[in-house]
């Protein structure tokens, strides 16, 4: 996407009746999978590299490789100085494990060289602008990872979108059918309600896992069938 196509989608004021549509899928999802409270999972650095170990597997194989590396390297400074085998050996069970150790090797090293501690707790005190311009010039880091840094580190109002969430707003229609991920970034920013950013991002994983699924979505027993540009007519052998 092009600076000038982001610019606009910034500026641009989502219809009112998208706006209304998502309060009324979050109030279902809330309904049916139910209420979601903002807490701290990680600081900026660990949410960082736990983002990074989550990039194309699942949450149970990154949360395996995460605590796999913590308890092998109890500080990230020790991480940083250790053989990019010896990380990959210990983030093994979370897929990539050579890509993803050079990353996070990478990583590390710039901020250290930057920040002796290797320590990202300062970006608490900055605003959400600065931070996403100084977490992209890292390589590896894009649009998600950036979000799931500020909304479940710092508590910011971004929305971050991975497969469920592009998937399920998609079907729900708010967005075209082949929206980017890197579009639906900006378009879901923009049409999210602030107070409804961390919820709906949760539920919508949620509802993605359990019943929207890429292939045979429970589309029978779907509370937001009604809401659903693809039900009824998705194909039957699809579901």
């Amino acid at each position: 996407m092009s600076s000038a196509e982001i610019k606009a989608l910034h500026s641009a004021k989502p219809a009112a009746e998208t706006v209304r549509k998502i309060r009324k899928i979050a109030r279902i999802l809330e309904g049916e999978h139910g209420p979601k409270t903002w807490s701290k999972r990680h600081d900026p650095l660990s949410q960082l590299i736990m983002t990074i170990l989550s990039q194309n597997t699942t949450d149970t194989n990154s949360q395996r490789a995460f605590q796999s590396l913590k308890e092998q390297f109890p500080d990230w400074l020790q991480v940083r100085q250790a053989q990019v085998q010896d990380v990959a050996k210990a983030i093994r069970c979370g897929g990539l494990a050579h890509i993803k150790a050079h990353r996070i090797k990478e990583l590390l090293a710039q901020i250290c060289r930057e920040h002796a501690d290797c320590d990202l707790s300062f970006l608490r005190d900055w605003p959400t602008e600065r931070i996403k311009v100084f977490l992209a010039r890292f390589v590896g880091v894009g649009e998600k990872t950036i979000a799931c840094v500020l909304l479940f580190a710092l508590n910011r109002p971004v929305m971050p979108v991975d497969t469920h969430v592009l998937r399920v707003s998609r079907r729900l229609g708010l967005m075209p059918p082949q929206t980017s991920a890197g579009k639906a970034h900006q378009l879901l920013q923009a049409a999210v309600p602030k107070d409804l950013v961390y919820p709906f991002h949760l539920n919508l994983i949620q509802h993605g896992r359990m019943t929207c699924k890429a292939r045979n979505p429970a589309c029978d027993r779907c509370s937001l069938s009604r809401e659903c540009r693809i039900y009824p007519v998705f194909p039957k052998h699809n579901r």
